[in-house]
Formats: structure tokens, C-alpha cells, sequence
């Protein structure tokens, strides 16, 4: 037996016979010879411990490639995966939120391709601003004396704070004392920024003389907080942002607007509940506003702020601008989307976002009828495939009980909740995953998001998945 297994090792073959072999020279070709020859020395190491285990079969050069293949190929194979996003929630953080528009993505090719004048004068020969190249778009289109931008909301709103509250006190209902996504806290970035919180009011009243209660030789600024990401409903009472714009000029500080997912257009006109928009809150009289550019306004991360002119200017001096400023590819990209908004006629055909958003109740219901009998087959008959009315969210703290008429598909188990969890598990594992929401015992497929129905089709017929017996 002992003989046995020494001679079957010793007609392993060995790594340089299988690099230098005619099936190896495509892989050192495509992923390196050094990365290549790794592979195959793991490949060989397992085989050599299953030879000395018992297996008596020793695998073919071309077996041993092909193993190495696999190796490769999933070492490769990016982290960032594309996938399929069935959960019913349009800006899923954790998938990404907007979408980018092809416009955008192409600009920002066009940037990473080549130099480009980030902060180059063409016409002077000399230094340039990188908020030139979006600062009069985002005038045009909110109204505002001037405008900066930042890597996202959060940043912007440290920025303005550390500016302009920095080793002073700023002044906010405690009712928006809000928690982002990652358990990020109002106050916790308020205190990082350098700001004295001063809360006024309760957790659903506040009133205007809570806040000139509040006002002291010390107050930095005034602190207002959309509360995007939830609503207290009831008993309640909140100050306008136009009173308290009025409140701190009286004081002779100035109001910060944190609108949060902020819209440069009105939602209504897509049948969506009405939210300020950015053009609005720059209207009623804030010094500064604040939002993001990834969620309803369906571009790249980024953190816009906009407002009176010397505020804007005196943001821009601080050190921590520089620290928190977006690169070139950012800056095509925000640029190609805010010139979306020029065409108010076609941004929902052109805008990602918008387009899901949408898109009717009555063509997502025609496109889960088209496609049930081709997931019914692809799960097999130990499931059950149905028609399922269903409510999408908009998602990333933008309108939180605002939802939207939609249409999918629930798939139940004929033989209990582990088998749908095994199910969920191998729509996840394709090889561009399919995640959807198990809920009411059923996995959920809400198809507001589904946009390319024939790759959906191709990927699920790859669908490996049976009951155990």
C-alpha cells in the first residue's frame, strides 16, 4: 500500500512540468505567471494530500489547470459584485444606492482616460478651482449665491459645522437629532465638528421660543435637521425653516439646512409625496444647506453645499475642505448628472433613479407575469411561485413612509423555512446574485428594480439548487 502510494506521487507531475505545459500558457497569460504558478502549486499540495489519504486516481495536466482555473478565477473576481436588486427598496445603501446615469458614467471614463483641467485655467494658463467646474450648475439650479462640494452629507455637514459653529454652540431640536445609517449620530458628528450641542424643545414638540430661549453671546449657529430617515406623527409641532431663517438673522447667526437626501425637483410630479426642495430651502432664507448627491438627486456619493456667498467662502478656507474635497472622476460624473436637470422634460428616461422610481405598478405586474413560469421552473416543484402585490421604498432615509405601488413575486416552500433559507442562500450565490427579502414566509422578489429581464432569465436558469431527500 505504502509502495502504492509513493509511486502514485511520484508520477505527480510537477509544477514547472504543468506551468510550461500548452493548457497553462493561457492562464499565466491572463492572470501572470507568478500568481499562475501559486495556483498550480496549491492545486498540486491538495492533491498530494488526498494521494496520501487513499484517493488512487492521479488528475491530468489538463485536470490540474483546470483546477487552478477555478482558483484563479474566484481570487480574481471582484468583491464589488453586480447583482440583481429585488428588495423593494430603490436606493439600497448596501447595495450601492443611485444608480449612475450613462452620461455620468461616460464622463467619468472620460476623466480616468485622459489629464483633464481639475484645477488648470485653460484660459489663463494658471491654477484653477475644482468647484468651478459644477459651482454654476449648482447656482442655476438651486438658487444660492454660491457652492462647494464634499466626498458626502455627512462631511458637508461637519464641514459647515466645524467652520462655522467650531468652539461654539449650535442650536437643534431635539426631535432631529437624528441617527444615520452605521449607527452615525447627530450629535456625535456635531461634537467631532467641534460644535456645543444645544438642544431646545421635546422629542415631538419644538417651538420658536425654545430657540430664542436658547440664543446666547456663544450661539454659532442655528441647526435644522429634515428628519428624512423617519416621522413622528401625532402630537407634534415643528418650527419652518423660514421662521427660523428669520429667528437667526435677528440673532445675526447663521441657519444651517441639513435637507439630508435633498431633490432638486418636486416628487410630486412623479406621484410621490412632496419634499423641500433644495431651491426652496435656499429660498426661505438658510445660510447654508446641505445634501446628497447619491439619493434622490441619483448621482455619485457626494456632499453639496450651497448657500450665502461669505459663508460659502469661509467654508472653503477650512484645512478640513481639502480633506474631505472629491477627485476628478467624482467631479465628471457630478458635473454630467447636475446637467441632467437642465432637461426637466427627460430625466426620467435619462436618470436611473427617476426612471425606478417611476416606472408603473401596471408594467412591473406585466413583467412578473412574463417571467413567473420561468422562475417556477428554475426553483422546481418543491416551490411554489406566486404574484405578489407589493410596496417599494424609496430608501436611504429619502421618504420613509412614502411607498410605492409595485409588483413581484413570492416564492414559498412546499416543505418549510429551511428549505427557503437554502433557496435565498443559492439565489445569492449565482454567479450575479439575486437578492430579494424573505418575508411573511415567503421570499420576495419586488421587481421595481429588475431592468434587464433577459440577463435576470440567463443567470437564474444556471440555478443548481434541490431539496435534500
Amino acid at each position: 500500500m505504502e509502495l502504492s502510494k509513493a509511486a502514485l506521487l511520484r508520477d505527480l507531475p510537477s509544477v514547472d512540468a504543468v506551468l510550461n505545459s500548452g493548457v497553462a500558457t493561457s492562464l499565466s497569460q491572463r492572470f501572470g505567471r507568478v500568481v499562475t504558478t501559486d495556483a498550480i502549486r496549491a492545486v498540486l499540495a491538495e492533491t498530494r494530500a488526498t494521494l496520501k489519504a487513499g484517493t488512487s486516481t492521479i488528475p491530468t495536466t489538463e485536470q490540474i489547470v483546470a483546477f487552478a482555473l477555478a482558483r484563479l478565477a474566484a481570487n480574481d473576481r471582484s468583491t464589488l459584485r453586480p447583482l440583481f436588486n429585488l428588495t423593494g427598496t430603490v436606493l439600497h445603501t448596501n447595495l450601492g444606492r443611485a444608480l449612475i446615469a450613462e452620461a455620468a458614467i461616460e464622463a467619468a471614463v472620460e476623466a480616468m482616460r485622459d489629464p483633464v483641467s481639475l484645477e488648470f485655467d485653460i484660459a489663463t494658463g494658471k491654477r484653477g478651482e475644482r468647484d468651478d467646474h459644477i459651482r454654476d450648475l449648482l447656482l442655476e439650479l438651486t438658487g444660492a449665491e454660491d457652492a462647494t462640494v464634499v466626498n458626502n452629507n455627512a462631511a458637508a455637514v461637519l464641514l459647515a459645522l466645524n467652520t462655522l459653529a467650531g468652539g461654539r454652540e449650535a442650536i437643534v431640536s431635539r426631535g432631529e437629532l437624528i441617527e444615520i445609517g452605521g449607527a452615525f449620530r447627530m450629535p456625535d458628528i456635531m461634537a467631532r465638528a467641534g460644535a456645543k450641542l444645544v438642544e431646545v424643545g421635546t422629542t415631538n414638540r419644538t417651538h420658536a421660543k425654545d430657540y430664542r430661549a436658547a440664543l446666547t453671546a456663544e450661539t454659532g449657529v442655528i441647526l435644522k435637521v429634515h428628519t428624512s430617515n423617519f416621522r413622528i406623527l401625532g402630537f407634534t409641532k415643528e418650527v419652518e425653516a423660514s421662521e427660523l431663517a428669520e429667528i437667526a438673522a435677528a440673532a445675526k447667526v447663521p441657519l444651517i439646512n441639513d435637507l439630508g437626501s435633498g431633490s432638486l425637483i418636486d416628487l410630486a410630479a412623479f406621484g410621490m409625496q412632496r419634499e423641500p426642495t433644495v431651491r426652496e430651502a435656499v429660498a426661505e432664507g438658510a445660510g447654508i444647506v446641505t445634501f446628497s448627491g447619491d439619493k434622490l438627486l441619483g448621482g455619485p456619493q457626494a456632499g453639496f453645499i450651497v448657500g450665502k456667498r461669505a459663508l460659502i467662502e469661509a467654508i472653503n478656507r477650512n484645512p478640513m475642505k481639502r480633506a474631505l474635497r472629491v477627485d476628478k472622476i467624482r467631479l465628471a460624473a457630478i458635473e454630467a448628472t447636475l446637467k441632467l436637470y437642465r432637461d426637466p422634460d427627460r430625466l426620467a428616461e435619462r436618470l436611473p433613479t427617476l426612471r425606478l422610481l417611476a416606472r408603473t405598478r401596471a408594467e412591473i405586474e406585466a413583467q412578473a407575469l412574463r417571467i413567473l413560469p420561468r422562475v417556477q421552473s428554475a426553483v422546481g416543484s418543491g416551490f411554489t411561485v406566486e404574484l405578489r402585490e407589493c410596496r417599494s421604498q424609496i430608501g436611504s432615509g429619502a421618504l420613509p413612509l412614502d411607498t410605492i405601488e409595485s409588483c413581484g413575486l413570492a416564492i414559498r416552500s412546499n416543505s418549510g423555512g429551511a428549505a427557503l433559507e437554502r433557496l435565498a442562500a443559492a439565489l445569492r450565490a449565482l454567479s450575479r446574485p439575486v437578492i430579494g427579502r424573505i418575508e411573511d414566509g415567503a421570499i420576495i422578489l419586488d421587481l421595481r428594480c429588475l431592468t434587464d429581464e433577459a440577463a435576470f432569465l440567463s443567470v437564474l436558469a444556471t440555478l443548481n439548487f434541490s431539496l435534500p431527500a
